[in-house]
């Protein structure tokens, strides 16, 4: 049987195609066939993420919340401090669209009021006699949109006379729902606030520190030593407190921004740091340094790149953290203080077991902090996985 190997030392067979290339042409069997064959890097990485349906979901969540909070004031049906003062601890009441059997427009029923005089406790019952239409696109209570212009167009609005608690009032009439959606600009913006500031101090010291090295790098590593080793909480509110009665509320809003971001930058520079030490001895970072390039060049354009899913994980999960941050020094009163409205501020209202057996409704606030803090987890793992140089 004549053996399927050349003789040793004969010259291997090769065969040149005479046809002229085509770089669309691309086997079905090869892993480059399909959209990723002549793709970019960006092009790559939306192709990896959109196959983390979870991760797809929660992005397109933020974005709609988050252009949500532009118009705040015209998805409230009450403005923000609009007091209802017959309807004190009201339950939440619930959009109905049938009446006796017939499809009608949406619309709620009114609510009575009596008072428990052995509980002092107010009881609110439905009037199935009183039907109240629901109004869209409607007038109702005037507000200053960004503190631009005056306006009283809203999205949804209660019959003439009537109202609309869909998630119940506070102790003082106000409606949960709306101050809801108000509170969301405030705690949303300062997470991501907090984050371009941290990632700012966090990417240039730690990038510093691991590039260069020397005594910077050993001063920057004892100092993030002593940040991390106390406790945050505490840390926060020793810090919170050193902030004036006297200062106005957009200034209360600064500070308790600055205090977040200044604090949650060493975790990340000490990530970008270890990443650079592991960076900077490569072969092209040599390359780049011989060509004369800058430090900021060479850790702009060719280190950071290299670890950005890193980067990207980060700032999705330091984002819940900022929003978690605020709202516990709110909730705490150390924190934003009223007139400004956040999730934490309205928190405040069931600090009480006894105001939460009563009154739950008032908890509603820490829903969408958990729904916000999930996205962002679930965004930063797609991001990371899509972004991963290695996958």
């Amino acid at each position: 049987m004549k053996s399927p190997l050349p003789n040793p030392g004969a010259p291997l067979e090769h065969f040149v195609s005479d046809a002229p290339y085509d770089p669309n042409d691309v086997e079905n069997d090869n892993d480059l066939a399909g959209p990723t064959a002549h793709a970019s890097q960006t092009r790559l990485m939306w192709l990896y993420f959109k196959q983390h349906r979870l991760a797809l979901a929660s992005g397109i969540f933020l974005i709609l919340i988050y252009l949500a909070i532009l118009i705040s004031e015209f998805l409230a049906p009450y403005n923000l401090h609009t007091r209802n003062t017959e309807f004190i601890y009201a339950p939440p009441i619930s959009v109905n669209i049938f009446h006796e059997g017939k499809l009608v427009a949406p619309f709620v029923y009114g609510q009575d009021m009596t008072l428990d005089m052995n509980t002092l406790r107010r009881n609110y019952t439905d009037d199935l006699t009183d039907i109240q239409t629901l109004r869209f696109f409607c007038r109702g209570d005037s507000y200053e949109f960004w503190s631009l212009f005056e306006s009283d167009l809203h999205l949804v609005c209660p019959a003439e006379g009537g109202q609309l608690f869909l998630l119940g009032t506070d102790r003082l009439g106000r409606d949960v729902l709306s101050r809801t959606i108000y509170g969301a600009r405030i705690s949303l913006t300062i997470g991501i606030l907090g984050v371009l500031m941290s990632f700012v101090l966090g990417i240039i010291i730690g990038g510093i520190a691991g590039y260069r090295g020397g005594i910077f790098d050993m001063v920057v590593q004892r100092i993030t030593e002593v940040l991390q080793s106390i406790p945050s909480i505490p840390l926060w509110m020793a810090l919170a407190t050193i902030i004036p009665l006297t200062w106005s509320p957009l200034l209360v809003y600064v500070g308790i921004t600055v205090i977040l971001g200044l604090l949650d930058w060493t975790g990340l520079a000490r990530a970008v740091r270890s990443k650079l030490l592991s960076l900077r001895e490569e072969d092209y970072v040599v390359a780049a340094q011989l060509l004369g390039a800058k430090s900021s060049r060479v850790i702009g354009r060719h280190l950071i790149p290299g670890f950005m899913s890193h980067l990207i994980a980060s700032a999705t999960l330091t984002v819940p953290g900022m929003i978690l941050g605020e709202t516990a020094l709110s909730f705490l009163g150390i924190g934003l203080r009223p007139p400004i409205t956040s999730w934490g501020i309205l928190l405040t209202e069931a600090r009480s077991i006894n105001i939460i057996a009563l009154y739950p409704w008032l908890l509603f606030p820490v829903v969408p902090v958990i729904l916000v803090i999930l996205a962002f987890n679930f965004l930063g793992d797609g991001l990371r996985d899509a972004a991963d140089p290695y996958k």
